[in-house]
């Protein structure tokens, strides 16, 4: 597939207008082609440069001596030098200036007690290609096989690409930021916790399988939400009625990495893995809208003790995802079922049929159409 720039959804320069801002977003995600291709006179520190990082860890103030002439300053991979806050807090303050600080993950900072600027500073999030930003070049299939992350989605070996993610992910993300001292044990957590991705989070049985305490797989687990590689989703509380579960579930970002870390094959139409992948990405498509465009939203998920379920609850919306051509009547019965929890304003169920129609005051979309009316503002308001 040929590599050209993908408009994003997240408009970083209208936020730089009014403050400034932490980028946050997974490694690959588009960060720095999103800044380049958006903000067009900035100045640009990259700490992943060595010379770069050398001359602002051992003098900060070169931030303020080069950068005189009131334009944006992008400091690409925050995380690598916290330290640099302070100096960065203090031009806000004493200069007005303005700051796009990049980074994958913002765990570091707060291991280390930066408060992000207390407030003086918005905090957006960039997730991997939502359908909608690929517009006629959106596949389905290869959402779902190789997932959707800008440089595996361009790439002519995603396979090979996925693996070689996942490696530099546990590199330099896991290794050499000192996330755990164990990256053996890690590496076998992420290969089970990918295998139970949109489930409800079983700490007991993961440490069993992944062979670590219970307590070490939820470090583990804050380290997956914290690196934004897993979302957790928790349980819709908002019910009258009937007694919920009380675990919450989680997501891996991208289904391309989920598959690759449980070593499948390419998925096919019609097979469980299939249906969980586009479960996923529609969790993926909710969560991208929410942050990039509301900011408040929540995604929770509604099972009660007898396991009546409905995959996603926003507002006062309940959306099921069913990677079905033909959508049937046992398919409708956790929506029919919240009906009796309280009012909604729409009841819906995304799936592969052809054509959109309603059943029992359910909507039933397809995909195409779903995505259209989430990103148009019609889904969730």
């Amino acid at each position: 597939m040929k590599n050209k720039y993908v408009n994003r959804k997240l408009d970083i320069k209208s936020v730089l207008e009014e403050k400034s801002c932490f980028l946050f977003g997974p490694r690959q995600s588009g960060k720095s082609s999103l800044v380049a291709h958006t903000l067009e006179d900035v100045h640009h520190f990259d700490l992943l440069s060595g010379s770069t990082f050398m001359r602002l860890s051992s003098n900060p103030a070169y931030i303020e001596e080069t950068c005189t002439d009131g334009k944006p300053v992008v400091i690409d991979e925050i995380q690598k030098l916290p330290a640099l806050l302070d100096e960065v807090h203090r031009l806000i303050e004493a200069k007005g200036m303005t700051f796009l600080l990049t980074g994958s993950s913002a765990r570091k900072l707060r291991r280390q007690g930066v408060n992000l600027l207390g407030g003086r500073a918005r905090v957006r999030k960039l997730h991997p290609f939502s359908a909608s930003e690929l517009g006629d070049d959106f596949d389905l299939d290869r959402a779902l096989n190789y997932g959707l992350v800008p440089g595996i989605w361009f790439g002519k070996n995603p396979d090979e690409d996925l693996s070689d993610y996942i490696n530099e992910y546990l590199q330099q993300e896991i290794m050499a930021e000192g996330a755990t001292r164990n990256l053996p044990a890690y590496s076998r957590f992420l290969e089970v916790a990918a295998l139970c991705s949109g489930e409800q989070i079983d700490y007991s049985g993961i440490s069993r399988d992944a062979k670590v305490p219970r307590t070490t797989v939820q470090e583990y687990f804050r380290i997956l939400d914290e690196t934004m590689l897993a979302c957790e989703v928790p349980v819709w509380k908002g019910g009258k009625g009937r007694k919920t579960v009380e675990t919450s579930k989680f997501y891996m970002f991208d289904t391309g990495v989920a598959r690759r870390l449980t070593g499948r094959n390419a998925m096919t139409a019609g097979t469980a893995e299939y249906g969980h992948a586009f479960e996923g990405w529609i969790h993926h498509e909710l969560r991208s809208y929410l942050d990039f465009r509301r900011r408040d939203g929540v995604i929770a998920y509604w099972r009660t003790q007898s396991g009546t379920e409905v995959d996603f609850v926003v507002d006062d919306v309940a959306i099921e995802a069913k990677c079905k051509t033909e959508v049937g009547n046992d398919d409708l019965k956790g929506l029919k079922a919240i009906a009796g929890e309280g009012p909604f304003r729409a009841r819906i169920v995304v799936s592969r049929e052809p054509v959109p129609r309603c059943r029992d005051g359910i909507e039933i979309l397809p995909w195409k159409d779903f995505i259209d009316r989430l990103w148009n503002g019609e889904i969730v308001k």
